[in-house]
């Protein structure tokens, strides 16, 4: 956000009242306008930093929090994290090659189970990078690694086998 407009605008506010003044109050005007340029921006930031602050008391438990960029504030908003139902899996699969009518995959099977998982922080870090990479998220993604590694999920080099008019899986 620039907050060069609206520190114009007061800077010009402050000249058409000073000119009411005469020549004297327009010159003291143009004098200290430059000096509160500073104090301006500041008041106009912290102006900023309380709505921001009944913003985020409002969108509890989202966020939005005030950052400078250079002189310029940017805010930053961070959404309620979405709940997802345990029962349902959240892979998206596109028709991409036909498979046998009577194979299923892992989102087929029904009932979903939930699992704590403990990964060394290093390896989530990497987990969350592949999921975002391929636009799912970390659960899709692992429920898609795991399908993979046992053998009943689509491969790492492509799709199902074929040989039916099914068409499940996943396309890049």
């Amino acid at each position: 956000m620039n907050l060069t407009p609206y520190v114009d605008l007061l800077r010009r506010e402050l000249a058409v009242a000073a000119a009411a003044g005469g020549d004297e109050a327009r010159e003291l005007a143009e004098r200290l306008t430059a000096p509160l340029e500073s104090a301006i921006r500041l008041t106009l930031l912290e102006a900023l930093s309380a709505a921001t602050t009944e913003i985020t008391r409002d969108l509890a438990p989202g966020s939005v929090h005030l950052r400078l960029n250079g002189r310029d504030p940017d805010f930053v908003v961070t959404p309620a994290a979405p709940e997802q139902p345990a029962a349902t899996d959240q892979t998206p699969t596109v028709p991409v090659s036909p498979i046998d009518e009577t194979a299923t995959s892992a989102s087929d099977k029904g009932a979903t189970a939930r699992i704590n998982l403990r990964l060394p922080d290093d390896l989530k870090t990497r987990v969350e990078e592949a999921a975002a990479r391929e636009r799912l998220s970390v659960n899709s993604w692992l429920v898609r690694a795991a399908a993979t590694a046992l053998g009943s999920g689509p491969s790492a080099s492509g799709p199902a086998a074929s040989s039916g008019q099914r068409f499940t899986g996943w396309a890049r």
